[in-house]
């Protein structure tokens, strides 16, 4: 095996490994299409039949609209697009990253890896993976980036997510008790995200926890795809209980945060942003009292955007990654199916 070059690889020179790796850049993409949640709810009650009330479904979600991928735009698609973002932001091409992960709970195709489509639209030629752990798995594809730069086995990583679970919804549920099951879904919006993870001299992603509960695996996600349902429309829309899913993380979701604070000697005056996966306003409200995180430390994005899986707290970063100074640190905290919490307390360098 010969590199681009045409040495080898076992004739390259070993490199030092870093002490720190962070995120120097990022990018996202939102699709055209808008949405809002009373179009949503009147192609809702037009296909199925049902008598809505009114304007029930911004009422209960606090969401107003959200974006939604037309045809031909896959989850690659806003993958791509948001890469191109970061890597311009950093003044990088797609030759000088050597790992690629695509870390998302959308897909384009079951196999191969949806970051081979991304990474031949692109252009690049890294080493390439999917990585998938429902809303988490963004962040826990910069973890995986951080490890494998600390570890000497990449270089310069390009950690990507594009989401479009707005294909997930079912807009034409056949009753009352379809509708309830599916409600979750009515959350959703699409939406792409990037970020740029190397080597620093300062700073970078300073703590890493999660938290995991399996034995809640079943309370919401979309069966279909895998080998208990390869096939059938009716598993591929989301299905679980909004109610239980959002009483789990009540349950176990502040432990890891307290864990994570205590350990690190920080309080929430030690931070300039605190980026959390948004569900609902509702549920981020409940997240702010139960943590006691000031509200103006939040970025918030569901009104406008709605539910965008793995890709909330990226685009959350690109929004006020210009406007952080040095030093100043942020507070990752992702909810995912499963269930899993994460924080990640990353310092700009």
């Amino acid at each position: 095996m010969f590199t681009q070059s045409g040495r080898s690889p076992s004739h390259r020179q070993p490199r030092p490994r870093p002490r720190a790796a962070g995120i120097t850049a990022v990018g996202s993409l939102l699709p055209e299409d808008v949405l809002s949640s009373d179009d949503l709810q009147r192609e809702v009650a037009r296909h199925s039949g049902l008598a809505l009330p009114p304007r029930l479904l911004a009422q209960a979600t606090g969401i107003v609209s959200r974006r939604v991928a037309a045809e031909g735009v896959y989850a690659s698609t806003l993958a791509v697009g948001a890469a191109r973002r970061a890597l311009a932001a950093a003044d990088l091409g797609p030759l000088d990253i050597d790992l690629l992960v695509f870390a998302s709970a959308s897909r384009d195709v079951v196999e191969p890896a949806t970051a081979h489509i991304v990474q031949a639209e692109l252009g690049s030629r890294a080493h390439a993976l999917d990585v998938t752990n429902a809303c988490n798995s963004f962040v826990n594809g910069i973890d995986l980036a951080r490890s494998m730069i600390l570890s000497g086995r990449a270089h310069r990583a390009l950690v990507v997510t594009g989401e479009t679970p707005s294909r997930a919804v079912r807009t034409a549920p056949a009753d009352a008790t379809e509708f309830r099951a599916g409600f979750a879904g009515y959350t959703f919006g699409d939406a792409g995200a990037a970020v740029v993870v190397e080597a620093v001299e300062r700073g970078g992603i300073l703590d890493v926890d999660t938290e995991t509960h399996s034995e809640h695996w079943e309370v919401g996600g979309i069966p279909g795809g895998g080998s208990r349902h390869p096939r059938g429309d009716e598993h591929t829309y989301f299905q679980g209980d909004g109610h239980e899913l959002r009483g789990v993380f009540e349950k176990v979701g502040t432990a890891v945060i307290d864990r994570t604070l205590h350990r690190t000697g920080t309080d929430w005056d030690d931070f300039a942003r605190v980026l959390v996966h948004q569900v609902t306003l509702p549920y981020l409200e409940r997240f702010a009292e139960l943590t006691g995180v000031p509200a103006g430390k939040l970025v918030v994005t569901v009104p406008e955007l709605g539910n965008v899986a793995s890709a909330s707290i990226g685009v959350q970063l690109d929004r006020v990654f210009d406007g952080l100074a040095t030093g100043e640190r942020v507070l990752f905290v992702g909810l995912g199916g499963g269930i899993s919490i994460m924080t990640m307390v990353w310092e700009k360098s």
